[in-house]
């Protein structure tokens, strides 16, 4: 998890209530209180859930009010049930208030990354595959970190962070840099040491990739009778990716062959939030 960036994520949220004033200020339904009243809350799931965003909550009490006391039930990667306590919060009332919708924005989007993914990686253990869900660069814009840290805490993995940790080759790279073999040269060139990935159509471009030198071959929206053909083809050659439109009815036929990964962009760009809810109660 890139720590360093969830207190400007946190910040940007709350400029977006608050329009870049201070708490007190920003707030004027929570300025209805009165300013020494005390409040204790308590927030829970609706559903199941796979939980997500502890430290981004944690943030935001900090930035809008650290006298609140937070306290929680849970830590990221935990499955929880309806209506369990996921924490409590004690302190001013304005300021709890104030902060409730960006702890609950953070918490229920990452949380519903974390069990989506979830979903994925189960089905794959109840059928004993050995494949491996990956996320994709289909994220949230300023949320990348955040969601694919999300994805781990359900059990897959990440793909390359960026456009800077690995290379993916796909066709219109390719066609530019004059062939497969031509762009994985210039790639173990440039970068020796880093992944280098291609993305193939067929399987003529599957052997190309494979004699060129690649460390992973993207099969691009191939059947699952031609995944089949391509991992006899790869031999343990190339690690093989299957992509394309992956969802939960389509993507357990591809596991069953044990491919080393599964590519899902609907990880991260499909997101169901989570339903939380926060209450005051007496303490």
């Amino acid at each position: 998890m890139h720590q360093e960036y969830i207190p400007q994520q946190v910040s940007q949220a709350l400029n977006e209530d608050l329009n870049n004033q201070n708490a007190m200020e920003g707030d004027i339904t929570a300025q209805l209180i009165p300013e020494s009243q005390q409040a204790f809350a308590r927030v829970i799931t609706r559903q199941f859930a796979v939980i997500c965003g502890v430290e981004w909550v944690n943030e935001t009490i900090k930035q809008v009010d650290s006298t609140i006391e937070i306290q929680w039930s849970v830590k990221d990667g935990d499955r929880v049930q309806a209506n369990d306590v996921l924490f409590t919060l004690a302190g001013p009332a304005r300021a709890i208030l104030t902060a409730e919708r960006t702890c609950l924005n953070f918490l229920q989007m990452l949380s519903a990354t974390a069990t989506q993914t979830a979903v994925y990686v189960d089905k794959l253990k109840e059928i004993g595959s050995t494949t491996k869900i990956l996320d994709t660069r289909k994220t949230i814009p300023g949320l990348r970190f955040a969601q694919k840290y999300a994805v781990t805490c359900g059990g897959g993995q990440n793909h390359r962070i960026g456009l800077f940790d690995a290379y993916l080759i796909k066709e219109n790279h390719i066609q530019a840099a004059g062939g497969i073999a031509q762009a994985i040269s210039k790639a173990h060139e440039l970068n020796p040491g880093k992944t280098v990935e291609v993305e193939v159509e067929t399987m003529d471009e599957l052997q190309q990739a494979i004699d060129a030198g690649a460390d992973i071959v993207m099969l691009d929206n191939f059947t699952v009778a031609q995944t089949q053909a391509a991992i006899e083809l790869a031999k343990g050659k190339v690690k093989l990716e299957a992509s394309g439109n992956m969802d939960q009815d389509k993507y357990k036929s591809y596991a069953e062959l044990n491919i080393d990964f599964i590519s899902i962009g609907g990880l991260t760009k499909h997101v169901d939030a989570i339903d939380l809810s926060m209450r005051f109660v007496q303490n």
